[in-house]
């Protein structure tokens, strides 16, 4: 299961990496989020500097704090197809 997970989830990421420039800025915070949480997990601390971008970035993948990275791949995956389709 786990390794079906991870195909699906990196057949999403390349799909969406190729549309990054045409996703709305509010889905590609989502989408950041949960591929930070689903490849990292919980983030550990904040070193964003003065990078406001970067700050939206983080408190973005702050608030899925506890999601298991198993969870965070489904739900890139659910968004990724729904941005798709």
């Amino acid at each position: 299961m786990a390794k079906d997970l991870d195909i699906k989830f990196d057949e999403a990421f390349e799909k969406i990496s190729a549309l990054e420039e045409s996703i709305a800025p509010d889905l590609m915070l989502k989408l950041y989020a949960y591929y930070k949480q689903g490849t990292s997990g919980d983030p550990l601390s904040l070193n964003t500097g003065p990078d406001v971008r970067n700050a939206f970035k983080f408190n973005a993948w702050m608030q899925l704090n506890g999601m298991t990275q198993e969870d965070a791949k489904k739900e890139y995956i659910k968004l990724a197809k729904k941005i798709l389709s």
